[in-house]
């Protein structure tokens, strides 16, 4: 198989901006890049999706160069629905440094930065060679310009693909760049690029996108309630990102698979196999899981979030981490108490509908706090009863969890 038809396979192409591309690829020899602005100081799971084309490319014999963009990062990307705020200078460059650290961690290749050769170009160059060479009317047409002008604006963002087109002439001539590879939300600023390169110097250069990666609803991968999951452990850690991954929608996880992982097409498909005849199992999530958790923290940070995974199943809850046991039963009903007797605290929690309730609860074996069998109504709730002097776990029965906070 071909590296184009693997990535056609894969669903890694949506476009390609001329059919001569396709033997260039599968040829090898090319130098490509690919960017990101600094908009925090961490990828996300939607960020580690587009730039695994890098690993794929250059194991077909091509060159990356991975760019963050300091000079666009101040200027904010078009999102074809509002302006994006400003952010404070010295925010991106912390940003861009730690972007850039972790891609390389992630992907060991050269980290290149747009504001060193945009930075002393004055607005009468920036004109002159570059905004001389971009009809407005051509920049209207493109799709998030087009959108984003129902709600307004500014001329900031507006020239947003100017800049990227830049970077791209820059990189050509520089550094011998011929292809850019992004999502497909980036197509507008990519074909702005080889406009550009083609009217300054005549030189044919080329674009690929790849299809955003989504669920189900169209909702952006890796993001949840306009809460990412990071790649920096410190901001998710990988029992989280687990958790995430091994909830994978079952209409969808295949999809991933191939676009996420390096694992064949045979092992894929018989991975798809297995997951129809019995999607209980959960089996293409778990192996969804483990290759993206292997690649991104190591072999034993898989193996802690699955142990951390079977303890809270089994309500083994006192030796898990409190940051992944609060995160592993965010969604269960939460309190807050003063404390007092159990079978109080029990009735306010709302595991119990009366003291009787919770009498009767106790003696029949039916509820355990924080991983611990309790029958005494009368046992007090102190900080010493909690776990980190602050947190109730209670389990009634096998599977009904509540969180409470001793206030």
């Amino acid at each position: 198989m071909t590296l184009y038809d693997d990535l056609k396979w894969r669903g890694l192409i949506q476009d390609i901006s001329s059919p001569d591309l396709i033997d260039k690829l599968n040829a090898g020899g090319m130098t490509f890049y690919i960017g990101t602005d600094p908009t925090a100081d961490s990828l996300h799971l939607g960020h580690y999706s587009s730039f695994l084309i890098t690993r794929r490319l250059a194991a077909a014999g091509h060159t990356p160069l991975l760019l963050v963009g300091m000079a666009t990062g101040l200027i904010g990307d078009p999102r074809g629905t509002v302006e994006r705020k400003l952010s404070d200078r010295d925010e991106v460059m912390h940003n861009f440094e730690c972007l850039k650290a972790q891609l390389q961690k992630i992907f060991p290749y050269e980290v290149v930065n747009n504001y060193d050769w945009v930075k002393d170009l004055t607005i009468i160059e920036f004109f002159r060679d570059y905004g001389k060479y971009i009809n407005v009317g051509y920049m209207l047409s493109k799709d998030l310009i087009r959108r984003q002008m129902e709600t307004g604006i500014s001329y900031a963002e507006f020239s947003y693909m100017l800049i990227q087109g830049l970077d791209f002439k820059y990189l050509h001539e520089h550094r011998g760049v011929d292809l850019q590879v992004a999502g497909s939300d980036q197509w507008g600023n990519m074909t702005t690029g080889i406009e550009l390169i083609r009217k300054t110097t005549g030189d044919e250069v080329y674009a690929m996108t790849m299809p955003l990666v989504t669920d189900s609803h169209g909702n952006k991968f890796g993001k949840s309630e306009g809460n990412a999951v990071w790649l920096d452990r410190s901001k998710t850690s990988p029992y989280e990102m687990y958790q995430f991954l091994i909830n994978a929608e079952d209409s969808k996880v295949i999809d991933y698979l191939k676009r996420l992982t390096f694992l064949s097409r045979e092992q894929i498909e018989e991975i798809e196999r297995q997951h129809l005849a019995a999607p209980e199992k959960r089996l293409a999530q778990k192996a969804l899981a483990h290759e993206i958790l292997r690649d991104l923290h190591g072999e034993s940070a898989y193996e802690e979030a699955v142990r951390i995974s079977e303890q809270l199943f089994a309500g083994n809850v006192a030796d898990i981490p409190v940051h992944d046991l609060l995160a592993g039963l965010k969604n269960v009903p939460h309190f807050t108490t003063s404390g007092g007797q159990l079978a109080d605290v029990l009735v306010q929690a709302g595991v119990c509908s009366s003291k009787r309730e919770a009498r009767e609860f106790l003696s029949n074996g039916a509820l355990t706090l924080n991983g611990a069998a309790v029958s005494d109504p009368a046992m007090e709730i102190t900080p010493d009863s909690c776990i980190a002097g602050k947190y109730l776990v209670i389990r009634r029965g096998k599977k009904k969890y509540y969180v409470g906070e001793l206030g």
